[in-house]
């Protein structure tokens, strides 16, 4: 008599013990601390800039995905890896970054690659890729640099108007486009920041994201999901705007203000989600499979526990407290460590900048709208006309800022001229000599710039601590290694402007804007130190 087959004993169920529990929460509250300040900056975001207004709904969703992937989490005992370790070194040394620099982002996304190092620390690399993805989302929480921020938004401004102008001739309707500004004649639509299309395709970017990792497909079809989001947004976008145009020829202004200016962004943004769907539709029944959109597209729950299901308590191993104390001994030294100080020299203030300067030249002082003060968080500035001898004006800007490792610093002309309107011709850089108060030719950016029939040439440079400098990225540089070497991170843009006029030759605008940066530079110590 045969004796009776043994059924396989089934898969344990491994969860994690308390103490593993007790030791990743604390370890979690301790990379929030050494990041606080990056974090807190990028929360500010959230409630100040519309753009990022989503971003309290990315932490959730993360959490709801790593949820979704628990069951597959269960199935194996996952072992935590040393290779945690050197992911937190990087997130530790990026948090150095972003607290000596100006730019945030660096602590930010420092925070997520903690995160990731506590996740091979814990569940090992075989772990952390089942919830790498879900890990990954919370990159769409970080805001992007101002100047990145304002350049992107500047371009998609200049696009959307492009677009929307070319709609309104579809129409028959004549308008005369100026910059961001749209003239229909009777009335002028202003392309502000608002409508650049950033409050529908970051969001949209989120959706495209989720949309891709919840359908089941070939990963250029996931790809192409994602990446559609971009054109769809600028495409919906400027059809919103040239819509606008139209109404307002045909019904009034009442049709860019108001609640129903803002319905219908609501309306265009529904219809990026529409049309997202409909090509996710069409994706599915590509490659001959014809399967419908539901076949292949849902969010899946994961399986629940077996109730016979035998349970395995994972191990406590020894990477996982080697990261908690790391990350604690990093809180500790970031909480009660004593704040750098950034030294402040002494100077005079721009407002006692002289209105006579060296060659004839007399000035005139002008002022910029509080709107624009408050956005710019300057500690000081200077904006004044000069002239001579009847030549034309040069309006000479100077805005300071005594500490520029608290997230604000100097603004590039670059991302501004666009939004009043003026286009940039042309853009170079060179050396002007006969500035005694330079040990070299200052170098300066070049830009001639065009509104019309309008032109005006553009001097402008960074005078940051004794360095006259050209490139954005090399202020941020300078400004990181200047605040650990020499506790000084304040700085300044010196921007010169001129007109020139439709029968003036190029070379005497240059020869006057030129005299008139020779005749400043040894002013300038006094009031940005050296």
């Amino acid at each position: 008599m045969s004796s009776p087959a043994l059924l396989p004993s089934p898969s344990p169920v491994w969860r994690l013990p308390p103490a593993q529990w007790a030791l990743l929460a604390l370890a979690v509250a301790a990379a929030v601390a050494v990041f606080l300040p990056g974090l807190r900056f990028m929360v500010a975001n959230w409630e100040q800039v519309e753009e990022y207004s989503y971003g309290y709904f990315i932490p959730v969703i993360a959490a709801l995905l790593i949820w979704q992937k628990s069951a597959a989490l269960r199935q194996h005992e996952l072992r935590g890896s040393w290779g945690g370790l050197p992911l937190l070194a990087l997130a530790l040394a990026l948090g150095v970054v972003g607290e000596f620099s100006a730019i945030r982002l660096f602590g930010q996304y420092g925070f997520v690659v903690a995160l990731f190092g506590l996740s091979v620390c814990l569940l090992g690399w075989r772990g952390t890729r089942i919830i790498a993805v879900p890990l990954a989302i919370l990159c769409f929480m970080i805001p992007l640099p101002q100047f990145v921020l304002r350049e992107l938004s500047q371009q998609l401004q200049l696009l959307s108007s492009q677009l929307g102008v070319a709609l309104i001739r579809q129409f028959g309707i004549s308008v005369f486009l100026e910059g961001n500004v749209i003239d229909l004649g009777s009335y002028k639509l202003q392309v502000v920041e608002a409508c650049s299309g950033l409050r529908y395709l970051f969001p949209l970017m989120v959706l495209g994201f989720l949309a891709a990792y919840c359908f089941q497909g070939a990963w250029w079809k996931r790809a192409l999901i994602f990446a559609s989001t971009v054109p769809l947004t600028i495409l919906i976008n400027s059809l919103r705007i040239g819509l606008i145009g139209v109404t307002v020829e045909h019904w009034g202004s009442a049709m860019a203000e108001g609640l129903l200016h803002d319905f219908e962004g609501w309306f265009m943004f529904m219809l990026c989600i529409v049309l997202l769907l409909a090509e996710m539709s069409l994706l599915a029944r590509l490659g001959g499979r014809g399967v419908k959109l539901h076949s292949v597209f849902g969010f899946d729950l994961p399986d629940p526990v077996a109730r016979d299901a035998a349970v395995a308590y994972r191990r406590v191993r020894a990477p996982l407290p080697a990261a908690g104390l790391l990350l604690c001994a990093a809180a500790a030294a970031s909480l009660w460590a004593p704040e750098p100080v950034m030294q402040r020299p002494e100077r005079g203030a721009l407002a006692d900048f002289p209105m006579a300067i060296d060659g004839g030249w007399q000035g005139r002082r002008d002022r910029l709208a509080p709107d624009v003060l408050a956005t710019l968080a300057l500690s000081d500035h200077l904006i004044a006309n000069y002239a001579r001898d009847g030549d034309p004006w040069v309006n000479l800007y100077v805005a300071y800022y005594a500490s520029q490792s608290s997230g604000e610093s100097t603004h590039s002309p670059r991302t501004c001229i666009p939004g009043g309107g003026w286009s940039i011709v042309a853009i170079d850089e060179l050396s002007l000599d006969g500035a005694p108060a330079a040990a070299a030719p200052l170098p300066v950016n070049r830009v001639l710039i065009q509104r019309g029939e309008e032109r005006q040439l553009v001097y402008y440079w960074f005078q940051q601590r004794g360095r006259r400098l050209t490139d954005e990225l090399s202020v941020k540089w300078f400004i990181l290694h200047d605040s650990i070497a020499s506790k000084r991170s304040d700085g300044a843009l010196i921007r010169l402007v001129t007109p020139v006029s439709r029968d003036e030759d190029m070379l005497a605008a240059e020869r006057r804007i030129g005299a008139f940066a020779a005749a400043l530079q040894p002013l300038l110590s006094d009031y940005v130190p050296e």
